[in-house]
């Protein structure tokens, strides 16, 4: 075996020289060819680059270069309004105005491009920027912030180039057209954008400026797509849970710390390499994607929105870019100039520089330094005047005449001549809606009404007083269909569910002690009276009771019944029993209900074809008439029962609605004992609480107040007092309490003295300017007197109830020191 192993490998090893001298003879023998040849080589492959260049040159891709058309060629102005097709007196005395503004601003500025002021509308008819914009609050709440709106104007219309990148449009259309076309360039969506905002309550205004390359073309090729930006996730902090005394200890961790740290350190490199990969390649994209230089940059005129501070909460002025909906800092590189800017109200020319783009403007439009505006009269139309400004408009003449040239040259804006913009809510048909309650007095919890089947239900919370649970319905009428369930807990009857139909009425039960599961009653067209009378007085006619029943176990199956059917019209009774578990079929019995006498007043005797019965096992005391008789007595009393029960069920579903419709009229809300600033019963009872608190409180630090307290501090404490000592100390605690009575009649007497006297000089200054005086002088003098009279006449009765209370306080005063048992001498004295 060994020797074959040996020739096997040698035999190998010499194919494999062989191959190695083949390839290297090959290599040699095209290194010798002449060059010639190899030149040769050369140029056949250079003939066939040429040959295919030349064949894929006559190749033709046709590219489809047409763009949204948009012009009036395309518009039907045939059942457009009047507004649209003529200017009115006002709007043509505006056109001159703008036409004077444009040539003094040409005057005076050479250098700059033509104002962009009343271009031509869809009927070719000259009308002024501003006149085109139709302020109009949307009636859609959507549609009330300014992102919504920007939304729906950016996803409604289609883009439309501008003619020429270089200029603004020779014609701008209304919004009206522009919503019913759904297209149009810049100035168009800027116009409707800021209707839709300035009717929102927005300082919004229309922009003429210069934009870049992708903002004029609304290319969002270098912009991130807002389908892969995650919302930030909250992450909540878990909750340490304290472990417990007995709890078992976990295993110990026997994996080495050092190999964990290990393995976290090279995750860390292998995370560490990836994003330096990724963020190399990212850089690499962007170096890829970078825009290409514009030879227009600059130039290209570009129109969007100005949202000034103030209004609507907003905090600082934002631009949105009507194209995308996409709100911009001032100072985002995008856009590049302002020339003018114009809401309904009036039109702005910017006079500040844009080298810097527009991170260095300033949008204060009432400063006419860095904005010209056009019209006086108007909101931010100027600044107000120093002090230095001021000065040399002191004389009345020249404030007359500068108000009169004022006057003479403001000039209102006319109203616009865009038709009201209305936006169809098509395709927003409303398929169902959810209400959701709390606080309920009805225990309405959620309210669910289906507009595609006018079906309406109502959910209700544990604790209404009929003890719904659902109420499902078309109609608030009475006997229509209609279906209640309820909290069987909270029912004695153990009433489940109720279904009824103009027709019919089924009930549902559970966990009575008769074992009924189920109600189901016929009704009969109802019989016409001539009076008038309602439901309850006029009830339906029952045709057919069918009632089901739980299986009960005390009974025997054949005994139990499953199934009775009242048949009133027909006076029939039929039962069926329950089966018995080794069984197939069920017994069956049908009485025929008869009256019990006849017309002539003979007692009808009960007969065997009044009951006919299939039994599976028949027994004796069945076949009895006797017993039979008894059983149909027992079905008339139940059918007296039931029919009685089913015309309750109607009157309490009359009941239902009308607590219903009651509870849908009150909205009443229920208030916790606890909100003491709502419930009123709380409240009161609060108020009565502190008020007889704080009289308790009077009380006691009335009975508390020590009179003897600042004299007996006199003497040396635990010392025994004297009879000298006691009647001294109750002669200075009487003159001191005499004292303070007195001193608070003076003050009373004093303040009433000073009223008399100020009374009586404003009386004497009324006498002596009485002719000069002007009547509100007059009603300020009435006024005053009305209210000193006031004064003058509460301190009198103050002092007169004062004089009147003072000896009585002072008796009783008296009388409480002779009780006092500090003052005992004084008791001995007058034993």
């Amino acid at each position: 075996m060994e020797v074959l192993r040996e020739k096997v490998e040698e035999e190998e090893e010499a194919e494999r020289e062989e191959a190695a001298e083949r390839a290297e003879w090959v290599r040699m023998e095209k290194m010798m060819r002449p060059v010639e040849v190899r030149k040769e080589e050369t140029t056949l492959k250079q003939e066939t680059l040429r040959d295919l260049e030349k064949k894929l040159s006559e190749i033709q891709i046709t590219v489809s270069a047409e763009l949204p058309a948009f012009t009036k060629d395309t518009i039907d102005i045939s059942k457009l309004p009047v507004s649209y097709k003529t200017n009115t007196p006002k709007e043509e005395h505006l056109l001159q105005v703008a036409d004077n503004f444009s040539r003094q601003y040409s005057h005076l500025c050479p250098d700059r491009v033509p104002l962009f002021l009343h271009p031509l509308n869809e009927c070719e008819v000259p009308k002024f920027v501003s006149t085109t914009l139709r302020p109009t609050l949307m009636p859609y709440p959507e549609l009330y912030n300014w992102d919504s709106c920007a939304q729906f104007v950016s996803d409604f219309l289609t883009m439309v180039p501008l003619p020429d990148p270089l200029k603004p449009p020779s014609h701008m259309y209304s919004s009206t057209t522009v919503l019913k076309y759904q297209k149009g360039n810049c100035f168009d969506f800027s116009t409707l954008l800021c209707s839709m905002l300035i009717g929102s309550g927005y300082d919004a205004y229309c922009v003429n400026g210069y934009g870049s390359l992708d903002l004029c073309h609304m290319d969002l090729t270098r912009e991130v797509c807002p389908l892969t930006v995650k919302p930030k996730e909250t992450i909540k902090e878990e909750e340490k849970v304290l472990p417990k005394k007995y709890t078992i200890k976990p295993p110990r961790d026997l994996c080495s710390r050092f190999e964990q740290e290990q393995e976290v350190k090279k995750q860390q490199e292998i995370r560490a390499q990836e994003q330096k990969r990724l963020r190399e390649e990212e850089e690499r994209l962007m170096e890829a994607e970078k825009a290409k230089p514009d030879a227009l940059h600059g130039l290209r005129v570009h129109s969007w929105v100005l949202v000034l501070s103030g209004k609507r909460e907003v905090p600082e002025n934002f631009f949105i870019d009507p194209f995308t909906g996409h709100s911009y800092s001032t100072q985002d590189e995008h856009f590049l100039g302002i020339e003018s800017l114009w809401n309904h109200k009036n039109y702005w020319i910017n006079m500040q520089d844009c080298w810097n783009c527009c991170k260095d403007l300033i949008f204060d439009l009432g400063d006419p330094v860095r904005w010209e505006y056009m019209l006086l009269g108007t909101d931010k139309s100027q600044l107000s005047l120093t002090e230095e400004d001021d000065s040399g408009i002191n004389d009345e003449d020249d404030v007359e005449n500068l108000g009169k040239e004022d006057e003479d040259k403001s000039f209102d804006m006319p109203h616009s001549w865009v038709e009201q913009i209305e936006i169809s809510p098509e395709g927003t048909n409303i398929l169902e809606i959810k209400e959701w309650y709390q606080n309920r007095e009805d225990m309405l919890e959620l309210k669910h009404m289906n507009k595609t089947t006018d079906l309406k239900t109502d959910y209700f919370k544990p604790g209404h007083p009929q003890a719904l649970r659902v109420h499902s319905y078309k109609s608030m009428q009475p006997e229509m269909d209609r279906v209640i369930e309820f909290y069987e807990t909270a029912r004695v009857d153990g009433l489940i569910k109720r279904e009824e139909t103009p027709r019919t009425m089924t009930e549902y039960y559970q966990g009575r002690p008769d074992f009924l599961s189920y109600r189901h009653a016929n009704f009969g067209p109802r019989v016409k009276k001539f009076t008038l009378s309602s439901a309850e007085s006029n009830p339906r006619p029952i045709v057919k009771i069918t009632e089901r029943f739980f299986r009960n176990p005390a009974k025997p199956a054949e005994e139990d019944v499953a199934e009775r059917v009242f048949l009133v019209a027909e006076e029939r009774i039929q039962l069926r029993y329950h089966c018995r578990e080794d069984h197939i079929t069920a017994s069956k019995r049908e009485f025929l209900r008869r009256t019990e006498v006849d017309n002539k007043g003979n007692k009808i005797i009960m007969t065997p074809d009044m009951c006919i019965s299939f039994e599976v096992e028949p027994m004796e005391h069945t076949k009895k008439l006797l017993y039979q008789y008894e059983a149909m007595m027992h079905l008339k009393r139940e059918e007296k029962l039931s029919r009685h029960q089913v015309w309750e069920s109607e009157l309490e579903v009359l009941e239902i609605l009308k607590l219903r419709e009651e509870e849908e009229a009150a909205h009443t809300l229920t208030i916790s004992i606890y909100d003491t600033k709502r419930n009123e019963k709380s409240k009161e009872y609060r108020e009565a609480m502190e008020r007889v608190m704080h009289e308790e409180h009077l009380r006691q630090v009335e009975t508390q107040l020590d009179y003897l307290a600042p004299f007996l501090a006199q003497l040396p404490p635990g010392e025994k007092l004297t009879r000298w000592q006691a009647v001294r100390l109750k002669d200075e605690c009487l003159s001191d309490f005499k004292q303070r009575l007195i001193n608070k009649a003076n003050l009373i007497q004093a303040r009433f003295e000073k009223e008399t006297q100020e009374l009586q000089k404003k009386q004497q200054w009324y006498q002596e300017n009485q002719v000069t005086l002007t009547p509100e002088d007059e009603d300020l003098y009435l006024s005053y007197c009305s209210q000193a009279m006031f004064r003058i006449r509460i301190l009198e009765q103050r002092l007169n109830r004062h004089k009147e209370l003072a000896p009585l306080k002072y008796l009783a005063l008296e009388e409480k020191l002779y009780k006092d048992p500090r003052l005992g001498e004084l008791q001995k004295i007058f034993a």
